[in-house]
Formats: C-alpha cells, sequence, structure tokens
C-alpha cells in the first residue's frame, strides 16, 4: 500500500534526520522535506507565537498543510509539548505526537512517546557562573540554549546559541541592558539531540502502529486507543487505577480487542492501592 510513495514530512527543524530512516525502512515510502513549509506558523516553543490547538490538532494541521502544498497524498508531522508529568509532577517530561496521513486510502494514525528523558529546563540566572552551571546541567553544547531578558519576554531572544562564547557575550549584552537575564533549553530538534531520540521512538512506534490490521476489516493503524483501570490489589481485593486492560480499536469498523493484565500481573501491589495506602 505504500511502497514507493512519496511522504512529505512537515518540518523545518530536522526531524527527517530520525522519522525519514525509519519510515523508509518499515514502510517503504520515499521521504522528502519541503522547501516551502514553516512550522513556525503553528507555535513556537520560544514563545513568539502561541500555539492555539492542542497537540494532536496542531499536527494534523501541520501535516495536512504540508501536503496540500506539495500535491502530496501521504504525509507526517510531530508536535511535542514539555512540562510536567503527567503523573510524576516533579519531574519534566517529552510528550511527542507524531500523525500519519494517507488521503488516497482515508487513513489518519497517531502515534505517542511520553518519557522523563529530557533536559528541558529554564531558570533567571544572576552572573556568569550560575549561567555555566545551567548550561553544563543542560548538556551545553551538544544541546542549544536560549537567552531572554526575563522569563516570559519575547523581545531581545538570543535562539541557537551553541557556542559558549556566544552564550557568555548574549549573557554580557542582556544583563548589561536590562540587569537580568533567563536561560532555557532550545527544544527545537536540530538543538535537542534528546528531543530528537524520543521523536525517532515515537516513529518506531508510528511505523509498528501503520503495519498494525485489523483482525476483522484489515485496515491498517489497529493498535491501542485506551487504558482500563481496575486491576485489583493483591490485599484488599480492592479495585486500583492500575491498567486491567488495553483496548484496540479500528477506526474504520470499529472492531475492537482487550489485551488483559497488559503488564504482566494479575493483582496489583498494594502500595498502589488507595485504600492500602492511602
Amino acid at each position: 500500500m505504500f511502497g514507493e510513495r512519496k511522504l512529505v514530512i512537515a518540518t523545518k527543524h530536522e526531524k527527517e534526520r530520525v522519522i525519514a530512516p525509519i519510515l523508509e525502512s518499515e514502510l517503504g515510502v520515499i521521504c522528502f522535506v519541503p522547501d516551502n513549509f514553516d512550522s513556525d506558523a503553528f507555535g513556537t516553543f520560544s514563545g513568539e507565537v502561541e500555539r492555539k490547538l492542542d497537540p494532536v490538532e496542531t499536527a494534523k494541521r501541520k501535516c495536512r498543510l504540508a501536503m496540500e502544498l506539495n500535491s502530496c497524498d501521504l504525509g507526517v508531522a510531530s508536535e511535542g509539548s514539555f512540562g510536567p508529568h503527567p503523573s510524576n509532577f516533579f519531574a519534566s517530561a517529552d510528550d511527542e505526537i507524531l500523525v500519519f496521513i494517507d488521503t488516497a486510502n482515508d487513513l489518519e494514525i497517531i502515534a505517542r512517546e511520553l518519557t522523563i528523558e529530557t533536559n528541558f529546563d529554564g531558570r533567571a540566572v544572576a552572573n556568569m557562573s550560575e549561567l555555566l552551571e545551567f548550561a553544563e546541567a543542560a548538556k551545553f553544547p551538544s544541546h542549544g540554549l536560549i537567552l531572554r531578558p526575563a522569563k516570559g519576554v519575547n523581545e531581545q531572544i538570543i535562539k541557537s546559541i551553541i557556542d559558549r562564547a556566544e552564550l557568555e557575550a548574549g549573557y554580557t549584552k542582556l544583563f548589561e541592558t536590562y540587569g537580568s537575564a533567563y536561560v532555557e533549553t532550545d527544544m527545537r530538534a536540530m538543538f535537542n539531540p534528546t528531543r530528537l531520540k524520543v521523536i525517532g521512538d515515537a516513529a518506531v512506534k508510528l511505523a509498528a502502529r501503520v503495519k498494525s490490521l485489523c483482525p476483522k476489516c484489515a485496515t491498517h493503524g489497529f493498535g491501542v486507543v485506551e487504558m482500563r483501570p481496575g486491576l485489583r490489589c493483591s490485599m484488599s481485593g480492592a479495585p486500583t487505577d492500575s491498567a486491567l486492560s488495553l483496548v484496540s480499536r479500528c477506526k474504520r469498523c470499529g472492531f475492537e480487542a482487550d489485551e488483559m493484565y497488559p503488564n504482566g500481573n494479575t493483582l496489583e501491589d498494594p502500595r498502589f492501592c488507595g485504600i492500602c495506602n492511602p
């Protein structure tokens, strides 16, 4: 179905470096990146352009626009979000969404990779020592940095910093002009190898999802859409929030399949029980 078809990757931040090899190998497509596409119009991590839609819808819009601009019926786009992990509020998380659209076969397939493997961070720095301490923790210079006068200020932003001399000069200029400086990680894929790896992991999931066929109608994209909680506690017998089953569903015919006990446990540890460990 996909072999030798052209697939547009909707990016300007070099995400094709990890997406293209996986999709070409697994699906047989021929990937290309358009010259006429500006993904920053949908929102920027540095804040100059606000993202107005949720991550999934943003990825869909990016993908369809790139396909339209390049007269292509096959496309992929990704969208990342950064912030506290949804179940571990003390850890930062990278939440990557990849959308695969095939208008010729009316397919829209989504994959997600959520991880705490990220250097996402930012802080006000009052001196050069604090700046360099932050830079080291953020894996600079292999990972880029951004400077701005203060958190949330979108004027006089210095991006794409991957050189120590440039970092120190930028900080000095901002501090002399504004009396303050804020440093943060540059989360654009081409300046963040850690994020690029996560996007690659999401691409592996996407390729597997695309290749997965519905047992009933053989439509591509059959996969998990829902986690059903209720795994019972081994001590109290009460249902917990842990996964009892994973539900896979076909978007075309609606066929569902339940995978019971997806983590291999038929009972949950009392530590995760709201009654035994309230």
